[in-house]
């Protein structure tokens, strides 16, 4: 136990002394902090990427759902895919044309300065509460499963166990965030993206040594080996698959914590080399996050778990020797850490250009701006560590509240809006701007409706019906108008032959998959 927890300690320490080493300058300018000077190359752009995607929750609740429903959890891993290739060969080449700083600015130039600002406000409420509260609780959950027996020394109860660690995580990513910017957030990201792939590593082969090899997952859990539910599925049928990958559409397409990274590339052929290297890795994450759930489902086969989301620190706690325990906790953190500082620094981003400099202080100087930035950060903790507290409430008020899912539905109110503003921003022609606006808002009371009419339908199947309704309703009288007619610019753009071969192999990757694990 000592021993895992120096680990920890130094972990903490080497990231701190990054971000030191990697603190702006007093006179930094916006690009420089905002964007590291636009001068990143691909791996940078990958890895950076991926380890903002990737968060505390992924190995604590997609492993659980994973040793629940099986390889389907992975369907929410690898479709990603979709959504990465269009952002590398249609959004990003438009992004970087415009040399825009945040997304909110392309849909002002496409839809007005009314749906950038609605887009920017939810981006941020929907990141400073919902995003970092969950991700703070999930990093302090699994810290407190692994080091259970120490903290019950000291007579504080869990709940405030957590909330001290949520705290402590919260501030300390906050920190070196604010003294670097984007560069800081990247240096940092590199090192705690290997160390996470490291731990899911070894969890990964420890528990399919325990399984009885890789042949057993057939064998023993072959139920679980297929990537498509039936449709009457309550959680993950595989007609959700459609509303996967609309939603997609937004997260990796449009999503400012997710895209910053390419924003700040040197070139296009650097944002969408790295986009796709971040496809790859999105294999990778599937095999260290499901399998090891999975792997634990046939592990367990005749004393199955009661709470599913203790799956990843059942195989910590029961499977893993002393030392090792803590060098998986540190890659746990490490996905925690490159989530807080992405949505710190990307917040911060929204706030200071979208809100500050355009509404409040538009002759605001450079100096300004970053300094509203890097004010915007800190309050972004005190609300992310106010919403985890709630989760906390609600998590040990009933243990088998399925958290996660309901954090997506929850989300998809806010993010439904945004795929329907993303569509009409780049497959219409100028449609009617406040149409857009008015179905962009509609759509949480559409939203809203079909959840409560019609309760028992999926979520993901939900959002589906409610996005092609809400593109629908603009696209109609904007056909009408302007004819079948796609906005102006290139639509399609590739930087390298080379590059066009490298997203074609993705998509047929992507294709093989569900045709192999159906």
């Amino acid at each position: 136990m000592i021993l895992d927890l120096a680990i920890i300690l130094t972990y903490f320490v080497v990231i701190m002394i990054i971000g030191i080493w990697s603190r702006a300058k007093s006179d930094v300018g916006v690009e420089e902090y905002f964007l590291s000077s636009r001068s990143l190359k691909w791996p940078y752009i990958a890895v950076s990427t991926i380890a903002t995607n990737v968060q505390a929750n992924h190995f604590i609740a997609m492993a659980g759902s994973a040793y629940i429903f099986g390889l389907a959890q992975a369907n929410l891993e690898i479709n990603a895919i979709f959504g990465i290739l269009i952002a590398a060969f249609v959004f990003v080449p438009i992004y970087l044309r415009m040399k825009v700083i945040t997304i909110t600015q392309f849909f002002e130039a496409r839809l007005g300065a009314k749906v950038a600002l609605v887009y920017s406000l939810f981006m941020i409420i929907l990141y400073s509460f919902l995003y970092l509260g969950t991700a703070l609780f999930w990093a302090a959950y699994a810290a407190n499963g692994v080091f259970g027996e120490l903290f019950n020394s000291t007579s504080l109860s869990v709940p405030a166990r957590l909330g001290i660690l949520i705290v402590f995580t919260g501030a300390f990513s906050a920190v070196y965030t604010y003294m670097g910017g984007l560069r800081a957030v990247v240096r940092t990201d590199v090192v705690q993206f290997c160390l996470l792939v490291l731990g899911g590593f070894v969890i990964l082969f420890v528990a399919i040594h325990h399984l009885g090899g890789w042949s057993e997952l057939w064998n023993t859990t072959g139920d679980l080996m297929h990537l498509h539910l039936p449709s009457d599925h309550d959680t993950l049928p595989w007609i959700g698959i459609f509303g996967m990958l609309l939603l997609n559409l937004n997260y990796w397409g449009a999503n400012q914590v997710i895209l910053q990274r390419a924003l700040a590339a040197k070139d296009l052929k650097q944002a969408q080399i790295g986009l796709l290297v971040g496809g790859v890795l999105k294999y990778v994450m599937a095999l260290i996050i499901i399998v090891p759930g999975i792997a634990l489902a046939g592990i367990l086969k005749d004393n199955p778990l009661q709470d599913p989301d203790l799956t990843y620190l059942t195989l910590v706690n029961n499977f893993l020797p002393a030392g090792v325990s803590g060098l998986i906790l540190t890659g746990l953190f490490a996905s925690l850490m490159s989530t807080l500082d992405s949505i710190y620094n990307s917040v911060s981003t929204l706030w200071s250009i979208d809100i500050y400099k355009r509404y409040l202080n538009p002759s605001a100087s450079e100096s300004q701006i970053v300094r509203m930035g890097r004010y915007s950060i800190m309050v972004s903790f005190i609300t992310g560590a106010l919403f985890a507290f709630i989760v906390i409430y609600v998590k040990f008020g009933n243990p088998k509240f399925p958290l996660t899912h309901w954090f997506n539905s929850m989300s998809y109110y806010i993010k439904i809006g945004f795929v329907i503003i993303i569509m009409s921003a780049m497959f219409l022609y100028s449609p009617p701007r406040r149409l857009v606006l008015f179905t962009m808002l509609f759509s949480i009371i559409i939203t809203y409706a079909f959840q409560t009419l019609l309760p028992e339908l999926n979520y993901f199947v939900r959002t589906s019906w409610v996005i092609v309704l809400g593109f629908v309703i603009i696209a109609i009288p904007t056909i009408i108008k302007n004819g079948f007619r796609l906005p102006e610019g290139r639509f399609f753009e590739v930087s390298h032959r080379s590059v066009l071969h490298f997203g074609i192999i993705l998509a047929l990757s992507l294709i093989g998959a569900h045709i192999i694990f159906h």
